[in-house]
């Protein structure tokens, strides 16, 4: 027999359906708005190929065929952008899509601008973007056209899938970036900071390393070091090469640069790089782990042969210890049988971001320690130092949550070794992240990185480093 429904009862089900309805709808607008992946796999891959095929060599740079590339591809999608300049040959594109103001604006980089090629020692054409073997071959496929695609495909997809966003986000294709600032992020930070003031930033500078084709962990730049040069200059007397003498120029800028090349400066941590070496001890093999752990021991004999390993094996983490000083150029003489009166040496300097230049600059004439060598800065540019990035934020939370979705793996935070735009960012207040895709620690040292001869992406890689953009940038900016 059918249960009889009384009035009572049928307003109590219409009420409850009414509250498991609204609840539903609550759940759906909280979910990720997922894109067709498959489809945007093939459109990012257009997009990467067609940016890596516009020669940006700089120099010259002739950044503006790439911005009018961008433009042309924001416009379809009614994304407001703008070119701006101070040589329009060499400009930058702004890019943002509004959100309601909640929070601060989310700015993401990438660079148009690739470093010169040596043609015939390519296997592809530079310019080529070919596709072999599951790779992409080109100049600028990991630095930086990488990132310059994802934040492209991030801003399509944000704008397609109609995402409400608590911030607005800031999109740059920025010129300059290999050794041209002035036309670039100097030229931004001068004169349109107030289009890309936010409060975090990603751009290049982090990655994912991979092993033996398996990913172990992932990097999110926090901080990076100075760049500085300084010159080494002998002085001595000129004379005929068949009568040695005791005050050859060269023979003095030989034992300075000799000094330099056995010194290491001291051992000195922030808080990204003791993270660092923490979170990686506790990932790495026990046989390796050990170097890592010991190197943070207030013990100095314990430190030290932790450090001494790490110069042999591991370079690299050397360099992250201590302001590094490494002798490049070396130069004197224009006859083999003339002494000559000078002879120069340069000195690339990475300085940890709260170095004193002018102690550091003490520091280097005590090695020296020779008064016929003239130790001084050269007229390289200066970058601004900022602060660490906060491991307590917003943003780096969200990076490390997408780490783990994405990568299955673990990050950590990094100094980075080398120079990026974001100082400029950072020094005027701006949290700043480094991020990049998944690449072979093996490529390196086989020449299929960035800079190289060969430099190259897997193109799975490429498809996962876009998930994960849209990932960090969906869970930072959209409203939920």
């Amino acid at each position: 027999m059918e249960p009889q429904v009384t009035g009572m009862t049928k307003r109590r089900w219409l009420v409850a359906a009414g509250i498991a309805a609204a609840a539903a709808a609550a759940l759906s607008a909280q979910a990720p708005a997922q894109p067709d992946w498959p489809k945007v796999e093939e459109e990012t891959m257009r997009h990467y190929q067609a940016v890596l095929r516009l020669d940006t060599r700089n120099p010259p740079g002739n950044e503006h065929i790439v911005a009018e590339y961008v433009k042309k591809v924001l416009d379809a999608d009614g994304i407001p952008s703008q070119i701006v300049g101070s040589d329009m040959n060499r400009p930058n594109l702004i890019a943002r899509l509004k959100g309601n103001g909640r929070k601060r604006p989310l700015l993401i980089m990438g660079h148009s601008d690739v470093v010169t090629v040596d043609d015939a020692k390519w296997k592809f054409p530079p310019f080529s973007a070919t596709r072999d073997g599951g790779y992409v071959y080109g100049r600028g496929t990991v630095d930086d056209k990488d990132n310059l695609t994802g934040s492209l495909m991030t801003m399509l997809l944000l704008k397609r899938l109609k995402v409400p966003l608590d911030r607005d986000v800031i999109f740059v294709s920025e010129s300059g970036e290999e050794g041209s600032t002035g036309v670039g992020i100097g030229y931004l930070v001068k004169e349109h900071f107030a289009d890309i003031d936010a409060e975090y930033c990603l751009a290049e500078g982090g990655g994912v390393t991979r092993i033996g084709g398996g990913v172990k962990y992932a990097t999110v730049q926090t901080l990076e070091k100075m760049p500085r040069g300084i010159e080494l200059v002998a002085h001595g007397i000129s004379g005929h090469g068949s009568v040695p003498l005791k005050s050859n120029a060269i023979v003095h800028l030989a034992g300075a640069v000799a000094k330099i090349g056995d010194w290491r400066p001291e051992i000195r941590f922030n808080e990204t790089t003791g993270t660092y070496f923490r979170k990686l001890a506790s990932i790495s093999p026990p046989e390796v782990a050990k170097y890592y752990r010991d190197v943070l021991s207030t013990d100095p004999k314990v430190q030290k042969a932790a450090d001494d390993w790490l110069f042999e094996n591991e370079p690299r983490h050397s360099s992250m210890l201590r302001t590094s000083v490494s002798p490049n150029i070396f130069t004197g003489g224009y006859r083999s049988n003339v002494i000559p009166s000078e002879a120069k040496a340069t000195l690339d300097v990475r300085a940890l971001p709260d170095e004193n230049p002018a102690k550091f600059l003490e520091q280097v004439k005590r090695v020296v320690n020779d008064p016929a060598v003239d130790v001084r800065f050269t007229g390289q540019n200066e970058r601004p130092a900022g602060p660490d990035a906060r491991l307590d934020s917003e943003a780096y939370k969200a990076l490390e949550a997408a780490g783990t979705r994405i990568y299955n793996t673990a990050t950590l935070p990094t100094m980075s070794t080398g120079a990026t735009d974001m100082a400029q960012l950072r020094a005027k207040g701006v949290q700043c992240f480094g991020i990049g895709p998944a690449t072979d620690m093996e490529d390196g040292p086989k020449g299929f990185g960035a800079h190289s001869d060969q430099e190259r992406l897997l193109e799975s890689e490429l498809h996962r480093f876009v998930r994960f953009n849209y990932d960090v940038v969906f869970n930072l900016a959209s409203s939920r």
